[in-house]
């Protein structure tokens, strides 16, 4: 995970995954002091294809009293991209999310340059809740924040199909 994560300063995976935050990388000697905060938690799990770490899924609370929820999800290795392993992913982590929660919604945040997670939201079922315009900033153009949700019952309906 350190390898494909924090170690290299500039990974390509991070062209998609919210490029306007700087991406920190650590020793792994700092890895392993605060792996436990990754490892081993409800709210962050691997994504493994035959044994090998491609990726990782999570969630977190926008707003634990009223059970807002929002996942995320790294797909490290671009040979792993396009290939359905991030569909594949999210269909099992938002069933998983639903099965073990009292969740009425889950949703995920992507911004209008990675198109790659606005169609896998649309394959899902998911609607485009909120197209915020013109607020992320990358490499001298602006980017629209786009929010994608799923309620329950729409899962469920999908899923009797």
């Amino acid at each position: 995970m350190w390898e494909l994560s924090f170690k290299n300063e500039n990974p390509e995976w991070k062209k998609w995954d919210a490029p306007y935050f700087e991406h920190k990388t650590m020793t792994y000697e700092e890895f392993l002091t605060g792996k436990d905060k990754i490892i081993a938690q409800d709210d962050y799990w691997s994504i493994l294809v035959d044994g090998e770490l491609i990726g990782t899924i999570s969630y977190y609370w926008e707003h634990q009293p009223s059970l807002w929820l929002e996942m995320g999800i790294v797909i490290y290795e671009p040979n792993y991209w396009s290939g359905g392993y991030g569909t594949t992913a999210l269909t099992m982590w938002i069933n998983h999310l639903f099965n073990e929660m009292p969740l009425v919604r889950v949703g995920y945040t992507t911004w209008s340059g990675n198109a790659r997670m606005i169609k896998v939201g649309e394959k899902l079922g998911m609607t485009m809740e909120a197209r915020l315009r013109k607020v992320r900033y990358w490499n001298g153009t602006y980017y629209d924040s786009i929010r994608m949700g799923i309620l329950r019952e729409e899962w469920d309906a999908i899923k009797s199909l």
